[in-house]
């Protein structure tokens, strides 16, 4: 009965034909550093050398014009043709004022550069967004996303993410013999991370985990709080790789031969099968 309800399913879920998978379970939150900056002419970092004085502004005059802060560049990441560093702009910024701090900016219209609002960096930050142009194109490229997964600049751990969220899945298993097993399975404990993140860091381990991690996955499927379920879709794709066949009799047990579960519990273990029948 087990192979059959399983079989029907996989049949239903995957008769529109082949699926091309980013990582499979995940959904990127914005558009990466690397491809933002792919868009623009000009990109840099930049010091603060003039604070726009904003105590200035007539509030009872709708037309007034906002005074803008003044910045010089520091180091030119892209369109070095348009800029150099020395190179002072001006640009509307309400952040904050402090001359000490690094900060990204990036122009369109080139040579006449609109710029944006600058953004604010970490000297962590700084050294990543040197980085990003020299990374290859290939999926070689994840093994220095891996390393800001769960970073303490949140602003670079968003952007891991999205990079591998983003990456075919077929890159995801390339990166195989690089992953980091024992960093992944304490994120998956980590009652803090995001379920999407979760969902990510399910879908390295399927990857590179061994059976003996099932038991882990095996005692969130069976928790009573949904915080210990949370990214189960993934969970039970990996859960079924790590466990084979005896794990997939486990998943029918949980979530689709019992009438008691919960309809997103057994959408969950649906969509994991989706992934087993696709990829």
């Amino acid at each position: 009965m087990l192979r059959l309800r399983t079989l029907l399913l996989t049949l239903l879920i995957c008769w529109q034909g082949s699926i091309v998978w980013a990582c499979p379970f995940c959904s990127a939150v914005s558009q990466t550093f690397s491809e933002e900056i792919s868009t623009m002419d000009v990109v840099a970092i930049t010091k603060l050398e003039k604070a726009g004085e904003v105590s200035k502004i007539d509030t009872s005059d709708p037309q007034a014009e906002i005074p803008k802060s003044r910045f010089v560049i520091t180091k030119v990441i892209k369109g070095g043709e348009f800029i150099k560093v020395g190179d002072t702009f001006e640009t509307i910024y309400f952040g904050e004022a402090s001359k000490e701090r690094s900060f990204l900016a990036m122009g369109t219209d080139a040579p006449n550069v609109i710029w944006s609002t600058p953004l604010i960096l970490t000297d962590r930050a700084e050294e990543y967004l040197g980085q990003l142009s020299k990374l290859p194109k290939t999926w070689e490229r994840l093994a220095f996303f891996q390393n800001y997964l769960e970073d303490e600049d949140e602003m670079l751990a968003r952007d891991a993410y999205d990079e591998f969220a983003k990456a075919p899945y077929k890159d995801v298993i390339s990166l195989k013999p690089e992953m980091k097993h024992d960093q992944l399975i304490s994120f998956i404990k980590n009652p803090d991370v995001p379920s999407n993140r979760r969902r990510l860091y399910f879908t390295m381990l399927g990857v590179c985990g061994t059976k003996e991690d099932s038991k882990l996955l095996e005692s969130f499927m069976t928790a009573d709080d949904r915080k210990s379920k949370s990214g189960l879709d993934a969970m039970l794709a990996c859960y079924m790789i790590l466990s084979g066949e005896e794990g997939l009799a486990k998943v029918d047990e949980l979530f689709l031969a019992n009438k008691k579960a919960e309809y997103s519990d057994t959408y969950a273990a649906i969509m994991a099968i989706r992934f087993h029948g696709s990829e």
